[in-house]
């Protein structure tokens, strides 16, 4: 049996007795943009075979909340950023064979309901896993590591993991799986649509990328 434990807002797999999970909080959307929702639910959730679009939710799961590490949770993440993902997709400025594919055949006005839909869904809330690395984790998020030239994770991803809408992603609760394979696709150049974030990352060990991952993880 598993437990959440806070240790500085980070919520840690325990073998002690189960808590009751935390409820689920609905993310914050400044303003109304002028998208349609019911739209984006359905294309979110059944594709649209007549344009050759596959539904999301096969892959992302329903409400954005994915199954596995293998494909991000989507729920409740800034929907500017989210379009701008699918746009970099779309456009090939990031680089992933699947979603080129799925992004090709979608309109930007898509890419806003689809995105607006998934920013108001219920922010899906994980665990870090590793006790041997959260204070590794928990050091570079908060503090960075000074003597490479890394900055705080929390600078422009806030202390709770949530972001900054319009400016950078919500990172909380996110696969840690996921998160490291995308610090890595930046160390390596495969994913260049973020020059800040390639900087940092080619600065990170491997044991550093994996000990923040899973510290993100856990953030909410």
């Amino acid at each position: 049996m598993f437990a959440l434990i806070g240790v500085s807002g980070v919520a840690i797999a325990s073998d002690a007795a189960p808590m009751a999970p935390a409820a689920e909080a609905k993310a914050a959307v400044p303003g109304k943009p002028k998208v349609d929702l019911a739209a984006g639910e359905a294309l979110y959730s059944n594709g649209d075979a007549s344009r050759g679009i596959t539904a999301c939710l096969t892959c992302h799961g329903p409400k954005g909340q994915s199954a596995t590490g293998t494909w991000p949770k989507l729920s409740a993440q800034h929907a500017a950023y989210t379009t701008k993902q699918l746009k970099n997709f779309k456009e090939g400025s990031r680089a992933n064979p699947v979603m080129m594919g799925m992004a090709a055949n979608l309109t930007e006005q898509d890419m806003q309901n689809i995105s607006a839909f998934l920013s108001r869904q219920p922010i899906s809330q994980g665990l870090a896993q590793n006790k041997d690395t959260i204070e590794l984790g928990q050091s570079i998020y908060r503090g960075g590591i000074a003597a490479k030239g890394v900055p705080a994770c929390a600078a422009c991803h806030s202390p709770t993991g949530a972001g900054i809408p319009a400016q950078y992603p919500l990172v909380g609760g996110q696969w840690a799986e996921y998160t490291n394979a995308q610090l890595l696709a930046f160390r390596e150049g495969v994913r260049k649509n973020s020059s800040q974030m390639t900087t940092i990352a080619t600065k990170l060990s491997d044991n550093e990328m994996k000990a923040v991952a899973d510290y993100m993880a856990g953030l909410h």
